[in-house]
């Protein structure tokens, strides 16, 4: 089997998207697709050409087949998506909104995904993962799958692996801010490249500029810090340099949700094609761009080839 370039873990659901617009309770058509911040990054790195695997728990249910059958579909492995028979597949609701941020509807207290837990954990797999990607959501679902989070995080860490962590608040799963602040931070400080939003950065740390959020993640220990300014592009920082990187010009923004995941996908896959940082993040921007331009979490994201092709039509510095 072929080495993998990237894994990553959490929750996978079944996501109804709106066929019209209007507020959820009245509509009457949905279109069922795939959900879930890790897996939009391990699809997204896949269309790339990534070798990219999935490691969750899904319940013995309908929605648990299309997931595994969803990821397939895009090349993502899924052989350690384990079944649970005790419990059920999350799933959300996404209504359509003619430009901005949709709304999101949860039903995911219990499932399958939220009883992953460190016995779950096969050392083998994750060794022969080259780049490990986390998002600090799998840390808000339950304690257990905060603990598979930290054995896996240590465990790449121990074994000289890079690791990214996207923050990717979501305040409603958490019992308190203080929790997630402290909890999000904990394992941010621990990961080689660390991607908040501005909002995101400013409520973790305190400070209120990229330079100085950036700065506070350095000062303990991480060695790359990625802002994202959002239409702005993106602010980075290292012990060496610290710079901008201009976003893309959007004509229409369809739907905002998938657009920080497909920056990660452009960023990870820089760094394993040890591209320059900014050539770095602007496959981020780049992405993220692209996102935005269509509906679904991840149906916007790009080919190597569309790629290129977008970057050779929109940014200078792509040579």
């Amino acid at each position: 089997m072929k080495t993998l370039d990237v894994i990553t873990f959490g929750e996978a659901m079944a996501m109804f998207m709106a066929n019209s617009t209007g507020p959820l309770h009245e509509i009457k058509n949905f279109t069922i697709e795939l959900a879930g911040a890790e897996t939009n990054v391990a699809i997204g790195l896949a269309k790339l050409g990534f070798n990219t695997s999935f490691v969750s728990k899904v319940g013995n249910d309908a929605f648990g087949k299309f997931i595994r059958q969803k990821l397939q579909e895009q090349h993502v492995q899924v052989d350690h998506i384990i079944t649970d028979t005790q419990h059920s597949t999350g799933f959300q609701l996404k209504s359509q909104v003619k430009s901005g941020d949709p709304e999101v509807q949860y039903f995911r207290k219990g499932s399958a995904a939220s009883k992953l837990d460190i016995t779950d954990f096969n050392e083998d797999y994750f060794f022969d993962a080259r780049h490990l990607h986390m998002t600090g959501i799998p840390l808000a679902i339950s304690s257990s799958a905060r603990r598979f989070a930290q054995h896996a995080l240590a465990y790449m860490k121990h074994n000289k692996k890079t690791i990214s962590f996207d923050t990717n608040l979501r305040p409603s799963l958490w019992h308190s801010e203080k929790e997630m602040i402290e909890t999000i931070n904990f394992f941010a400080k621990q990961a080689d490249y660390v991607l908040p939003g501005i909002e995101e950065g400013q409520l973790l740390t305190g400070f209120h500029t990229p330079q100085d959020i950036a700065s506070y993640y350095l000062e303990a220990g991480v060695g790359t810090v990625i802002v994202k300014l959002g239409e702005k592009g993106a602010y980075y920082k290292t012990v060496q340099e610290e710079g901008y990187v201009d976003g893309f010009k959007v004509p229409n923004i369809i739907d905002t949700v998938g657009a920080g995941d497909g920056f990660a996908v452009g960023v990870i896959s820089g760094l394993l094609e040890k591209l320059p940082i900014e050539k770095t993040i602007a496959r981020g921007n780049a992405i993220g761009a692209l996102a935005v331009q269509s509906h679904g979490d991840n149906t916007g994201y790009p080919n190597k080839e569309e790629l290129l092709t977008y970057l050779t039509k929109h940014y200078q510095g792509v040579n």
